[in-house]
Formats: structure tokens, C-alpha cells, sequence
């Protein structure tokens, strides 16, 4: 008795993209995004810029959808063809945009520091207070564990306490910590 081989019961999702069915969508993007993704984070100076190239891939997927011949390649092929294709052009297009000056680059990451400093400033402040409300026993156990880095185990051995008594104490308090910091953002 030989076995018989197992079809894959839906259509092909390209050729169910170029007939407008609105379900393919969200399949090809389950069935590919990571494969697009990899291709656009490998050949992208930045995440968000890989970003905005898989949105652009996946548009392109869709518009070419109808254009798919399994009998010329596979789906995953021609997502890569077109893929690759998008970030081709994409990298030529980045080429071509002037250059800013390095003055302005230079004050626009200035800026840029700054704010990210002064930002992370009144993070800090917020989490300082929010910390300080806490319990002495769980602020003292959190302060162990993220400014001198001690293990839990570490922790209850300096505390004199139970292991699982010291995780409860610092998995609350930061629970706690959390809580008021997304009431006070």
C-alpha cells in the first residue's frame, strides 16, 4: 500500500490575491512576512527602514499577484523575485536624494541626543518615585537585583529570606512600578 500524497487544501494564495479574495491577504503576509522580513532586514541600514520595505514588497506582492505561473516558479520564489526587485530599487532611490550637510546632521542628531536625554531624564525621575513608594523590603529586593545585579538566589541569601518570598517581592514591586507609571503616562 503506498501513501498517498498530501495536498494542500486551499488554493494558492497568490492566485487567490490576484482574484481579489480578501482572506489571502492576511495568509500570505502568516505564510511570508518572516521571509520577507529576513530579506528586508538583511539588505536595510535600519529596522524601520526594513519596515517600510516590507509594506512596500507586500504591496507589490499584491498588485503582481494576478501576473503568478506556478508553471514558471514557486510562490515563495516570486515573492523573493519581487522582494528583492523593491529593495533594489528602494536602495537606488536612497542613493539618489541629496545628501543633508554635515552641519545639519550634525545639529539634528544633536537634537536628537538631547531629547532622548532629557526624555530618558523624566523616565528616570518617574520610575525614582514610583520606586520609592514601594515597600522598603521589595524596593530594597529590586534594588539589589537591577543596580548591583545580584540573583535572586543572591538576593535571599543577603536578605535572609525565601527564595520564592524574594521573587514575589520584586516581581510585585515591579508590578507596582509599571502600574503607576502607565497612570502617570
Amino acid at each position: 500500500m503506498s501513501a498517498k500524497p498530501i495536498e494542500d487544501p486551499s488554493p494558492d494564495i497568490l492566485a487567490r490575491l490576484g482574484e481579489g479574495d480578501p482572506g489571502a491577504a492576511e495568509e500570505c503576509l502568516d505564510r511570508y512576512g518572516a521571509m520577507v522580513w529576513s530579506l528586508a532586514r538583511r539588505f536595510s541600514p535600519s529596522p524601520s527602514d526594513a519596515e517600510d520595505a516590507v509594506q512596500e514588497i507586500f504591496l507589490a506582492v499584491w498588485k503582481n499577484a494576478a501576473r503568478f505561473d506556478p508553471a514558471k516558479a514557486s510562490e515563495p520564489t516570486f515573492i523573493n523575485m519581487i522582494a528583492r526587485r523593491r529593495l533594489i530599487d528602494l536602495h537606488r532611490h536612497k542613493q539618489r536624494r541629496p545628501e543633508a550637510t554635515s552641519s545639519e546632521l550634525e545639529l539634528e542628531t544633536m537634537v536628537d541626543q538631547r531629547s532622548g536625554e532629557i526624555e530618558a531624564r523624566a523616565e528616570m525621575r518617574l520610575a525614582s518615585r514610583a520606586i520609592k513608594d514601594l515597600r522598603q523590603v521589595e524596593r530594597d529586593a529590586i534594588l539589589l537585583s537591577t543596580y548591583h545585579g545580584m540573583s535572586h538566589r543572591e538576593i535571599s541569601q543577603n536578605m535572609d529570606l525565601p527564595l520564592g518570598t524574594v521573587k514575589t517581592y520584586i516581581r510585585r514591586g515591579l508590578n507596582r512600578v509599571r502600574e503607576q507609571l502607565e497612570t502617570i503616562g
